[in-house]
């Protein structure tokens, strides 16, 4: 999503700025908000994390940051103003070519805020996209936790959900309940390479439209198509045929293969 939007708003200036007020959205007041953006050049649109990061050129604000959480449900659209605009439109940033970028979340779990600390937002974990398998395997020692759940722990690698944690372990053969600091240094590096395969993929195909996600023109993501366990359980397993184990780790429904995940 973020190098969808970044694509087509990169270079653009934000001349208007109109939010829903409802505050369960903002973390920042929205009043915050719309004197930070307006007047800005919106200088790219990245991810840190779980968080897509709008870095501003400076406006009548000062340099700052626009960051927005998706939540469960939050939709980042760029979008003509004559189309109609969707229910449960939180934020519309309009752009000096007559375009908008629109926030929309029907269940009002996103989050959108401003941030102005020197050296910008940086995200609470390591980078999974980019962390080097040393790295990786060093984020891990000594931790009691399910490696499943250290996996959704944004603290510890930020980036990572549900679905991919999933999909990454059984890649990696890995099981889900395994303690995250008893894994052996060649099943972290086999786990690592996972991740980052998954990623990549999951990225390249659009990302996974199991619910609400789309892109940044409504298109949905394609990665589904290639899960291997989430959202299967029960079924069988598509490399040797096992019924597929479905658990709860770390309050989040897990999918696994009994046989190909030790």
């Amino acid at each position: 999503m973020a190098n969808g939007v970044d694509a087509r708003v990169r270079g653009r200036r934000i001349v208007r700025v109109w939010t829903s007020g409802r505050p369960q959205t903002f973390k920042s007041p929205a009043g915050e908000i719309e004197a930070a953006l307006t007047g800005a050049r919106i200088a790219g649109v990245r991810r840190v994390g779980k968080t897509i990061v709008v870095d501003l050129e400076p406006g009548a604000g000062g340099r700052a940051q626009f960051l927005v959480h998706l939540g469960m449900t939050g939709r980042l659209l760029v979008s003509r103003p004559e189309v109609a605009l969707p229910p449960h439109t939180h934020a519309v940033l309009s752009l000096e070519d007559g375009r908008e970028v629109r926030f929309v979340d029907p269940r009002r779990f996103g989050r959108l805020s401003v941030a102005t600390a020197a050296g910008g937002y940086v995200g609470p974990g390591a980078e999974p996209t980019t962390v080097s398998a040393e790295a990786f395997a060093g984020l891990f020692k000594g931790r009691r936790l399910a490696m499943k759940a250290a996996l959704l722990n944004q603290s510890i690698l930020h980036g990572v959900g549900n679905i991919y944690a999933d999909e990454s372990l059984f890649r990696a053969g890995i099981r889900p309940r395994r303690a995250a600091g008893r894994l052996t240094r060649a099943e972290l590096r086999r786990l690592h390479g996972a991740l980052q395969q998954v990623l990549a993929q999951a990225i390249a195909l659009g990302g996974s439209s199991v619910s609400d996600y789309v892109d940044a023109d409504g298109i949905r993501g394609f990665f589904q198509l290639e899960h291997k366990v989430y959202g299967r359980g029960g079924e069988p397993c598509l490399d040797c045929g096992t019924r597929l184990k479905k658990i709860v780790v770390g309050g989040r429904t897990t999918v696994y293969c009994p046989v190909c995940q030790r």
